[in-house]
């Protein structure tokens, strides 16, 4: 509060873990959550837990229900079924935290979630770009890179902002990629053509992180460094 920053509660590690990987708290890489009633009923149980917790906190701003619930071993009709439950949890306790709903990882339609978050005050849909974990991206130059954030990082984030649906939010990027031997100005153009393209999202956007022992995913390293100008 003596610095006015906002708090996003952000679930990453859901009872079963909803995407297989260490981030999510799964052992062995198997994906068990939304596939019982159980584990979702659990989740909703946290949601609530945490929201009764913090929402008198002045600082709290949003809770996001889960994070990179991922494709095809998380349907959409699990996500959406816990979602509503999600959000009605929170609004047991609040109706101005804004509630964060994560697109899916893997294959999925950018706009899945719209038929459910349209129809909820107060929602945002959370996108995750990196040019970085898909082969897409292991030959690129630098100035590839960063001609695909200003036009199709550019298209993908127009695509799902819209005027009377949900909010949007860039809830991880990194100023870090694939090239070898970006020189300084190269991560500090690719640095801004990210700045400049996740700035238009409604909700604003969260870089992955602000500390970090790897330089170009700290935030905080890579402003006093001179990589990044805000």
């Amino acid at each position: 509060s003596k610095y006015g920053i906002k708090i996003i509660i952000d679930l990453h590690a859901a009872p079963g873990s909803q995407n297989g990987f260490q981030h999510s708290s799964s052992r062995d890489g198997s994906q068990e959550w939304g596939k019982s009633d159980e584990n979702i009923e659990q989740t909703v149980d946290v949601i609530s837990f945490l929201t009764a917790r913090y929402v008198k906190n002045p600082s709290l701003y949003a809770i996001e229900l889960i994070n990179e619930p991922l494709s095809p071993g998380v349907t959409l009709e699990s996500l959406n079924k816990y979602y509503k439950a999600g959000y009605d949890a929170v609004r047991k306790h609040s109706s101005t935290t804004y509630v964060v709903m994560s697109n899916r990882l893997g294959p999925s339609e950018p706009k899945e979630l719209f038929p459910l978050a349209n129809g909820l005050m107060r929602c945002v849909i959370d996108v995750h770009y990196y040019n970085i974990f898909n082969d897409l991206f292991e030959n690129m130059t630098a100035q590839q890179n960063i001609d695909f954030i200003y036009n199709n990082r550019s298209s993908e984030l127009n695509f799902i902002t819209t005027s009377n649906g949900p909010l949007t939010f860039v809830g991880e990027w990194v100023s870090d990629w694939r090239v070898k031997e970006a020189t300084k100005e190269d991560f500090q153009r690719f640095g801004k053509s990210q700045i400049d393209v996740f700035g238009r999202a409604t909700f604003g956007w969260a870089y992955w992180a602000f500390k970090n022992a790897n330089q170009h995913w700290s935030l905080e390293w890579m402003i006093n460094n001179g990589y990044i100008m805000l």
